[in-house]
């Protein structure tokens, strides 16, 4: 009776709350992007051909339509030797599925090979997609994200009062497509009062001195910074590294969420009149944060998505994916797995951010986000730095993407 009990309320949580989603594990940043939008120049109207015999497949998500390789404007011009480290840390999830288990086991044995085998081994083994939106638009939007670095300790103290926390024991996560296959993908977040679930605390309430959530937070803090706006940007990158007073670098990675939706700060900026659109990248919210000080924690609250943190290893390449690999800068991509497949390698057609030319390069779907939903839609992974920290705050272009499958894939529709 207790468990049917439980079972009804995570049912009327998720009904009051069904904006809850999968993870963020990369950015939610591009809601905060809101420079001018940058568009991809036209392709040729005849670079889209489908191939015969091959049904587009049609996801809750996205419309995926076969295409020549011609299709794929920038491809032969692309170093994709710079992509084939991540392509083979794809492999490392992906060989355990049939689909890709042949390709992932010739590919992890090639011994030095260059862009000419490379570009052979992709044509003849793979075949492109355009990913389409439901509509049959096949232009999106693409933004940015990276791993920043923040000023930190394991002790509090006045210089560094703002805590990082860890997962608590009490935050609930249910995965509610076992029951429902509809809700692929959709997960569920919440807490035990006796026997209710409850929505979990929200950022206003987490950093409340006089909230409950305080108090069951005790324990949990993981390190603490200098900065509260770092802090709130770290947790909209997802991942990040925190330098210690002795010059120990540590690396930590998106852990959990605490259920509420993001709410974009820079849109709420620039509906007070306080900020121009073009003005409303990271950096222009950072600048206004400390124009603005007495107000700063107002704002952030306004956004009662909260993202908790684990310590990863020194040794990683980079910041762990939602695959579950490192992500390699400029050759990784945030995407909604419900409309791609996580781990396949993405021929991306976009722009440099707030430019007009061409950025047009082989990326692999190694991560996820919050702000990432539906089919053309992409989070471009800049890697670690200022110039890093430059190009993700002021991206978001309008893209094109294809996808690459096995030549066996067969799609098919999930509506």
């Amino acid at each position: 009776m207790k468990n049917q009990l439980i079972f009804l309320s995570v049912i009327s949580l998720f009904l009051l709350n069904a904006c809850t989603t999968v993870p963020i594990v990369a950015s939610t940043a591009p809601e905060e992007s809101l420079i001018p939008i940058i568009s991809v120049p036209p392709a040729p109207s005849t670079s889209i051909s489908p191939i015969l015999g091959i049904s587009p497949a049609i996801t809750s998500k996205s419309i995926l339509k076969a295409a020549d390789w011609s299709a794929l404007h920038g491809w032969r011009d692309d170093d994709i030797s710079l992509a084939w480290g991540a392509f083979l840390q794809s492999c490392v999830v992906l060989k355990n599925q049939s689909l890709w288990q042949e390709i992932c086991t010739e590919a992890m044995s090639m011994e030095q090979p260059d862009n000419k085998m490379l570009r052979e081994f992709f044509e003849s083994r793979l075949t492109p997609y355009q990913v389409l939106n439901l509509d049959g638009n096949e232009d999106g939007l693409i933004t940015g994200y990276y791993e920043p670095l923040l000023k930190g300790s394991r002790k509090p103290s006045s210089q560094f009062p703002y805590p990082v926390y860890r997962a608590p024991d009490e935050l609930l996560t249910i995965d509610l497509s076992e029951i429902y296959p509809e809700l692929k993908g959709m997960r569920l977040r919440g807490r035990l009062q006796g026997r209710k679930v409850l929505p979990y605390y929200s950022r206003s309430e987490i950093e409340n001195p006089a909230s409950n959530s305080v108090k069951s937070l005790q324990g949990y803090e993981l390190l603490w910074v200098e900065n509260a706006v770092e802090l709130f940007f770290l947790q909209i990158q997802g991942s990040g590294r925190v330098k210690l007073e002795n010059g120990d670098i540590i690396k930590i990675g998106y852990s959990e969420q605490n259920g509420h939706p993001y709410r974009s700060i820079g849109k709420i900026l620039i509906g007070r009149g306080e900020l121009a659109p073009e003005k409303a990248s990271m950096q222009g919210i950072k600048e206004w944060g400390f124009r603005n000080p007495n107000r700063l924690n107002e704002l952030l609250q306004q956004n009662p998505s909260y993202v908790f943190f684990r310590e990863l290893p020194a040794g990683l390449s980079g910041p762990l994916g939602a695959l579950g690999v490192p992500l390699t800068a400029g050759r990784s991509l945030a995407i909604d797995p419900v409309a791609i497949p996580q781990g396949a390698p993405i021929f991306l057609a976009t722009t440099w951010p707030n430019s007009h030319k061409q950025l047009r390069r082989l990326m692999m779907a190694q991560d996820t986000g919050g702000a990432i939903k539906g089919g053309v839609r992409a989070d471009f992974f800049w890697g670690f730095g200022p110039e890093a920290a430059n190009q993700a705050g002021k991206m978001k272009q309008i893209g094109k993407i294809w996808v690459l499958m096995p030549n066996d894939y067969i799609p098919k529709s999930e509506n």
